[in-house]
């Protein structure tokens, strides 16, 4: 059965990070509306592990998560959302560089699908996917968000490799 916990963090709010056979399957924003069936609330030591890594991250300690994943998706998903954690920290693409990436490069549109169905988000890094003229769209936790986690990603990237 899958394992629900809830965490506060102060940068962004409430999310609540599903576990399940040993993985993380989601990470949500508190807003999301994203309908859970099924689940029990209760905190295991993967969500402790992973809560652990979020507040390192958002602390400019960690910049690559050491988790084990399991996203549930389509073949396509799964291979876009693989691409956006090989977006290093402190970096953006744009969704035609990640379609690019993918092999599809007239699929922005389907990677900017894939990017929305993302189930782990901040883990899974679709906060680095910009539009093709820089802009800001679309985030589960909302642009301020989006912005907040570039800008401080950028700022660690610069300051702690001088």
């Amino acid at each position: 059965m899958k394992s629900f916990y809830y965490y506060e963090i102060p940068e962004i709010g409430k999310i609540g990070i599903g576990t399940e056979s040993g993985a993380i399957t989601d990470l949500h924003f508190e807003k999301s509306s994203v309908e859970r069936k099924d689940f029990e609330v209760k905190e295991t030591e993967l969500h402790k592990k992973a809560h652990e890594q979020l507040l390192e991250y958002f602390a400019g300690k960690r910049k690559i998560f050491d988790l084990p994943l399991a996203p549930q998706g389509t073949d396509f998903q799964k291979k876009v959302w693989k691409a956006l954690t090989e977006i290093p920290y402190g970096e953006t693409r744009t969704y035609g560089e990640v379609a690019a990436a993918v092999g599809v490069p007239k699929g922005p549109r389907a990677v900017g699908l894939a990017n929305n169905r993302n189930p782990i988000a901040l883990i899974i890094p679709c906060h680095r996917v910009i539009g093709s003229n820089g802009s800001l769209v679309g985030f589960g936790g909302g642009l301020h968000v989006k912005k907040y986690l570039l800008e401080m990603e950028h700022f660690n990237a610069l300051f702690q490799s001088a």
